[in-house]
């Protein structure tokens, strides 16, 4: 008998042989060279780790497909321009082992559903079309022009395009998210569902807002000559960890760092320069001058606490806020110093979990400087505020006139490659009108208006049979979104799912009736075309636009790029009534780039500037204190403190990204940074609410969430004492994802709440 989706759909509940030591108080150095060496030996050719770290992340290279950190704009470092992190991603891409029909003939769904994350990633490099037929158990191979027909005779069926969702990784290139955006509009539809909508758009909606476009405003030059920089709700080590290598650099010109997060990183602590010799046998350096352990979602509560003791010192002395800037450049600010004076600080304080002395030790570095730029990440964006939280840094910001000048601004960092980039040309379920105007204008169609699903959106439209073909653009969908039961039922509920990968995850094992694996090449892959090898691009956290150019040659002859994926699809499903030469765009990709330029803002001669080794950088208003919002002036916005409140019983969980993982790809099952391994069903917990409960260390416990009268639970987890503040709890993802529930959203953005969910301790 066939395994539930539910059942498909979550990680096995079974223990590794956890193994704790204490979390180290130095990152990177030659512990992370020795874990590189391990990852490229083990599975990889050694040619090819050759290759690849002499053009990973090189002018002329290829970009990693990791995280989106920017590369230096002049010298990169000829030991490698890349991280552990980044190597373990091309370990993961560049497999010396595929697999194919031989081994979808020997393992049913239902068996690979049974392995752990882990094992399904390090199965293989997929090497051909696969297809699970209706009530079928195993995959089987597909030609390209079937799996193209099928696509099109399912899409064709549809009542309306609408019953179609059509999601996107950031992995995705422009060139292939430009054509894939162009499909889904000819097709009809707008529901163009991504993963920014989990990750960032809660401050793409609140930067848009407050400074008129939804980007950071700072560059790496920035980031050197900042005074201080505060990194809330981020670790960089593990996310983004090149990122230590800039704020190294800021320390060496007397910048000061702020860590603002619930638990204490290694990475923020110290930092071993691998690229630094001299660093390598001195023991690296400090980088948080301040570390500010904050309670779960206490961050606008203590953004809050500076910004009354700021206004404080303004009205007794002046000189603290910029107020050139703010009558220049700003909108609302009375209406905002009219509602902070409303609060009273020490109640911001309670409610941020910070002591009065740490908060002093902040104070004073805002209050005395005026170069600030703060970065952030999940930590901020993930809750029901997440709006909030992004918009009171922005006020803060505002204050200190640190917008649009030198070492000063906001900070975003996002997660892979090119997320920001698959919005800019158009991954976007409510495009700006000008856009579609300007698609309109160059193809000759009427694109869609409707506002189309999000993430959220997508699988209750699934859920609710509203929506009947799943295609998605890269990813790992059913781990990477919330509330799995609901989410796996969702899928499952689809005529037809399709997936263009590079290796198998565990979205190919929760499918519609039918379903299709697409594999594609790999960013480190050589994409021959007719017009011989082609160059694509990316844009990375900080508004640059670079090429990426595979070195290794693909691992199967059978593996097409995802730009052809595109065009095969929109050739098959739109013939006789398209009106775009979908075929020509996959033999030449400069022609992809002509019509870019044509129908995006900022990049105009795009095929000229792309051979600047560089890249370059696209117009941002915000940089240059050109502030497109509704007022034409940055605005000051009026946030609430939240107001959830917990039980004697209950806890606040975030979840959060072992050091072996980036997003839903585990590399292992360790997260030294963290003194964890060999395992990831844990749940970390302040040691006097252990206490209070009368658990012990690795006991094992079931934890539960209820939200709406509707009860979550995740069964088998061991309890880790860490420093982390009372009341507050951090589990790993995806195994926790199924606590998260789909309705608890951020207002405005509905990035999922994952970072505050409310749960209890069963004990077994």
């Amino acid at each position: 008998m066939s395994s539930s989706p539910e059942d498909k759909a979550k990680t096995p509940e079974k223990f590794q042989n956890l193994k704790t030591t204490l979390p180290p108080k130095n990152s990177v150095g030659f512990t992370s060279i020795k874990v590189v060496l391990g990852q490229v030996s083990k599975y990889m050719k050694p040619s090819d780790v050759l290759k690849i770290s002499a053009k990973i992340n090189q002018k002329g290279g290829f970009d990693c497909p990791g995280c989106a950190w920017p590369d230096p704009d002049d010298e990169r470092s000829s030991l490698g321009e890349f991280c552990e992190n980044g190597m373990k991603a091309m370990a993961e891409e560049a497999q010396n082992k595929t697999i194919g029909e031989t081994f979808f003939q020997k393992h049913s769904v239902d068996e690979l559903a049974s392995w752990s994350d882990f094992e399904i990633g390090k199965s293989g490099r997929l090497s051909e079309p696969m297809f699970l037929a209706e009530g079928a158990s195993h995959y089987q191979p597909i030609s390209w022009k079937a799996a193209f027909n099928k696509v099109a005779t399912h899409l064709n069926k549809l009542n309306n395009p609408d019953e179609a969702v059509f999601y996107t990784s950031g992995r995705t290139t422009n060139e292939a998210a430009f054509l894939y955006q162009l499909f889904v509009r000819e097709f009809g539809t707008s529901n163009l569902p991504d993963c920014s909508n989990m990750c960032h758009e809660a401050s793409g909606s609140a930067l848009s807002e407050t400074l008129g476009i939804g980007k950071g405003s700072v560059t790496l030059d920035d980031l050197y000559k900042a005074e201080v920089v505060m990194v809330i709700g981020q670790n960089p080590a593990t996310n983004h960890p090149r990122m230590l290598t800039a704020l190294e650099k800021c320390k060496s010109n007397g910048g000061k760092i702020i860590a603002i997060n619930p638990l204490p990183e290694a990475g923020l602590i110290k930092f071993t320069n691998p690229q630094n010799p001299l660093k390598l046998l001195t023991g690296g350096t400090k980088i948080a001058d301040i570390f500010v352990p904050i309670t779960i979602n206490g961050d606008v509560a203590f953004i809050k606490a500076l910004l009354i003791k700021l206004l404080e010192k303004e009205e007794l002395s002046g000189g603290v806020f910029d107020k050139d800037f703010i009558n220049d450049f700003t909108f609302g600010y009375q209406n905002f110093i009219s509602d902070l004076k409303t609060y009273n600080f020490e109640d911001c304080l309670k409610a941020s979990g910070v002591s009065k002395a740490i908060f002093d030790d902040v104070f004073n570095l805002i209050l005395n400087n005026n170069k600030i730029i703060i970065c952030w990440a999940m930590g901020l964006t993930q809750h029901q505020n997440a709006v909030d939280n992004i918009r009171e840094l922005v006020n803060l910001l505002l204050l200190k006139g640190s917008i649009g000048k030198e070492g000063a601004g906001t900070c975003p960092v996002r997660g892979h490659s090119n997320v920001q980039g698959d919005r800019t040309v158009g991954i976007w379920e409510s495009a700006p009108q000008a856009f579609l105007d300007k698609i309109e204008a160059k193809y000759g169609f009427k694109p869609s208006t409707k506002h189309g699903y999000s993430v959220i959106d997508s699988i209750k439209a699934m859920y609710e049979e509203r929506a009947n073909v799943f295609f998605g653009m890269g990813g790992n969908f059913i781990s990477a979104v919330p509330d799995t039961a609901y989410a796996a039922q969702a899928i499952s509920n689809c005529n037809l799912t399709v997936h263009v990968s590079t290796k198998l995850n565990r979205s190919h094992l929760v499918t519609g009736k039918e379903a299709l694996i697409l594999p594609c090449l790999g960013r480190s892959e050589k994409d021959y075309q007719k017009t011989g090898i082609q160059v694509q691009s990316v844009e990375n956290s900080m508004g640059i636009v670079s090429s990426t150019k595979g070195v290794l040659e693909p691992c199967s002859d059978k593996l097409i790029s995802e730009v052809a994926v595109v065009c095969g699809v929109a050739n098959a499903t739109l013939q006789g009534k398209t009106k775009i030469n979908w075929l020509q765009y996959k033999d030449d990709y400069n022609l992809v780039r002509n019509d870019i330029q044509e129908v995006v803002d900022g990049f105009e001669n795009y095929n000229t500037k792309l051979k600047e080794s560089s890249g370059f950088y696209l117009p941002n208003g915000a940089r240059v204190r050109q502030f497109k919002t509704k007022t034409g002036k940055a605005n000051f916005t009026i946030n609430k403190l939240p107001e959830w409140k917990l039980k004697d019983d209950e806890l606040i969980m975030m979840t959060i990204r072992s050091h072996d993982q980036f997003n839903t790809t585990i590399y292992g099952l360790n997260d030294r940074y963290r003194g964890i391994y060999n395992e990831r069903r844990i749940i970390f917990m302040n040691r006097e609410d252990m206490e209070t409960r009368g658990l012990k260390e690795q006991q094992i416990v079931n934890l539960k969430s209820e939200f709406n009268g509707v009860i979550r639970k995740a069964n088998n987890f061991k309890v880790v004492g860490y420093d982390i503040p009372k009341n507050c709890c951090a589990t790993y993802f995806p195994e926790t994802n199924v606590l998260v529930p789909l309705d608890s959203f951020a207002h405005t953005a509905k990035t999922p709440a994952s970072k505050s969910v409310i749960i209890t301790i069963e004990i077994i």
